[in-house]
């Protein structure tokens, strides 16, 4: 029994505080400041053709909004419980098109979770060490080479030409191959450095071809 009572006392001890101005403030500042350094970060590794500004206010929004709750439900905890009934309620059905736009939402959770419970040093350190480590990271992913689909039209005449022609690419293997009347279309998977784009030019200068297209998941190239 004694052991009970202690342990509830602990969690009693735990979740009693009061809350100040002064400590909301400093949780919302440093939650704000992470944010607009993550926001930094995602803007220098962006892949895509347009960044989405409302994702990054979300960013924002969401490390501060993060560090206010958990600051508030830190200190009662029946408010504790009460919120996190509350939030067990609520759905989000937005889709999340690229897996490092939830690891970046986990980031400013967290990073705002680390600000509300008063671990401003701790927050910003490790936030830098992340950013710094993910950049690290992306610059040598990025100089490795990046999986395409190339997409050739011709003329059936030439299909020897175009063939010879695709043998020299460093890395190419067929997908699909579609015929309409004298047409060939072929669909391969190719895999280029950055930079080396300009490797499909002697495809396009072939007799014969009618279109030559490189498609990434980022953007498309059309000669």
């Amino acid at each position: 029994m004694d052991i009970i009572q202690q342990i509830q006392q602990l969690l009693v001890q735990q979740f009693t505080g009061t809350i100040t101005l002064t400590s909301m403030l400093l949780s919302l500042v440093s939650a704000f400041v992470i944010a607009l350094y993550i926001v930094l970060v995602y803007r220098r590794t962006y892949n895509g053709v347009v960044m989405s500004k409302s994702f990054a206010l979300l960013l924002v929004l969401l490390a501060m909004v993060t560090s206010l709750a958990v600051r508030t439900i830190s200190s009662n905890l029946a408010l504790s419980l009460g919120m996190v009934g509350a939030l067990s309620i609520v759905r989000y059905r937005t889709a999340v098109k690229d897996p490092l736009d939830t690891g970046f939402i986990f980031w400013a959770i967290m990073a705002g979770i680390m600000a509300g419970i008063g671990l401003y040093l701790i927050a910003i350190i490790s936030s830098l060490l992340l950013g710094v480590l993910f950049m690290v990271i992306f610059g040598v992913e990025i100089k490795r080479s990046v999986q395409y689909l190339l997409i050739v039209r011709y003329e059936a005449s030439a299909h020897d030409l175009v063939i010879a022609a695709l043998k020299k690419l460093p890395k190419q293997s067929l997908r699909n191959k579609h015929l309409v009347g004298n047409t060939v279309e072929l669909t391969l998977d190719v895999q280029l450095a950055v930079g080396q784009d300009h490797l499909i030019d002697p495809i396009k200068a072939v007799r014969g071809v009618e279109s030559v297209n490189l498609v990434s998941y980022q953007q498309d190239y059309g000669l």
